[in-house]
C-alpha cells in the first residue's frame, strides 16, 4: 500500500461502536454495511460489464441505467435483512413491503447521480428512516429519526445523523471497516462557495438572476467579496463538500417544461439532505419556507431545494421575494 510521509496507523473509532454507544437504529449501521461491495463495483467501472446500460425509465422518464438497479436490488435485500417494514426507492413505482411487523420505514436514493455512472465522478447515496406509521411516507421530514449519505469518491464515506448533530466515517480497507473521521459537523454561517447548474440560469426567475449576477460580480459586485463556483451533478456530491468546508447549493425551479417544481424528489432526496444539513446548523428550503415542514402530496414529487450555510440561504430567500 502507497504510504505518504505523514502516514501512520489509521484512527478514529469504529462505526459500529459509536453507533451502538448512540443507540442508532440497526438500520443504520446494516446500510453502511452494504456500501463496500457497491463501492466496489463502481469503482470496477466496465470491467465486469456495462454499468450504464440502459435497463428501463423511472416514475419521471428518467432512464434507469444497469447499476441505477442493481443498487437497487442489493439494498433492498439488506434492509429487508435488517428488519425494515416498508421502502420507497426512486427506483420503484410503488412502496415495497418487506416486513409487516417492521418498526422503521425507510426512503432511499440507492444511487444519486447516476448519470455520470461510468466516467468516476462523485456519486452517493441518499436515505432516511421513519418509525413505521399508517401515514407511511406521507408526512413531514419532522418525522424522521436518522438520515444519512455514503459518498463513493477517491474515499467512500458514510455521512448521519440520529438527531444528536453529524458524523462522517470513512472506510478503512485495511481493517474491512469504516472508522469515524469527522463528528459534530458545523456549518459556518457565510458561504465562500456555491453551487448550481449556470446552464439554467437564463431560466430562472429574475430575482434569482440577479442575485447570480451579483454573485458573480464578486468584489466588484454589491456583494463586496469574491465566490467560488461548482457543480459536480450530483446533490449528495455537494452535501458532503458543504458539511466539511461549508458553502450552498441550488436547484430552483425554472420555466422549462417539466422544471416548474424544481428536478429533486423531496421524499428520498431533499428530506435526508435538510435533515443532516439542520442538524449541521444551516438551512434547507423550498425557497419559501424548510423542506421538513413540506407535506409530500405524492410519493415521488418533485421540489426546488436551496440547502447550506444560513446567510446564503436568507440571501436566496430575498432574491426569490424580490
Amino acid at each position: 500500500m502507497l504510504r505518504l510521509p505523514t502516514d501512520g496507523p489509521a484512527t478514529g473509532p469504529l462505526l459500529d461502536d459509536l453507533l451502538a454507544r448512540d443507540g442508532a437504529p440497526a438500520i443504520v449501521a446494516a446500510i453502511a454495511r452494504a456500501l463496500p461491495p457497491l463501492a466496489a463495483r463502481l469503482a470496477a467501472g466496465r470491467l465486469h460489464g456495462d454499468p450504464e446500460a440502459i435497463v428501463g425509465t423511472n416514475d419521471s422518464g428518467d432512464s434507469q441505467k444497469a447499476l441505477d438497479m442493481a443498487a437497487h436490488d442489493h439494498m433492498i435485500a439488506a434492509l429487508r435483512a435488517a428488519g425494515v417494514r416498508q421502502v420507497l426507492s426512486e427506483e420503484a413505482l410503488d412502496i415495497i413491503l418487506l416486513n409487516d411487523g417492521g418498526a422503521f420505514d425507510v426512503a432511499i436514493d440507492p444511487i444519486d447521480g447516476s448519470g455520470s455512472i461510468g466516467i468516476g465522478a462523485p456519486l452517493g447515496m441518499l436515505f432516511s428512516i421513519l418509525p413505521a406509521d399508517p401515514q407511511g411516507f406521507q408526512r413531514t421530514g419532522r418525522a424522521v429519526v436518522a438520515a444519512g449519505y455514503a459518498s463513493f469518491g477517491h474515499s467512500v464515506d458514510f455521512g448521519w445523523s440520529t438527531g444528536a448533530g453529524v458524523h462522517v466515517a470513512t472506510w478503512d480497507a485495511e481493517a474491512a471497516a469504516f472508522r469515524v473521521s469527522r463528528q459534530d459537523l458545523r456549518l459556518k454561517p457565510q458561504a465562500s462557495t456555491i453551487a448550481y447548474n449556470a446552464s439554467n440560469e437564463r431560466h430562472w426567475a429574475p430575482g434569482l438572476q440577479a442575485w447570480a449576477s451579483d454573485l458573480r460580480a464578486g468584489r466588484d459586485g454589491p456583494r463586496g467579496r469574491d465566490f467560488n463556483m461548482r457543480w459536480l451533478a450530483a446533490a449528495v456530491g455537494e452535501l458532503h463538500r458543504i458539511l466539511l468546508k461549508s458553502g450552498a447549493f441550488l436547484y430552483p425551479a425554472d420555466a422549462r417544461p417539466g422544471y416548474g417544481d424544481g428536478r429533486l424528489r423531496l421524499i428520498y432526496e431533499c428530506v435526508p439532505i435538510a435533515f443532516l444539513i439542520e442538524q449541521a446548523g444551516g438551512q434547507a428550503t423550498d425557497g419559501h419556507g424548510p423542506i421538513l415542514d413540506r407535506v409530500p402530496r405524492g410519493l415521488h414529487e418533485f421540489t426546488p431545494l436551496y440547502f447550506g450555510a444560513s446567510d446564503e440561504i436568507d440571501a436566496l430567500h430575498d432574491a426569490l421575494r424580490g
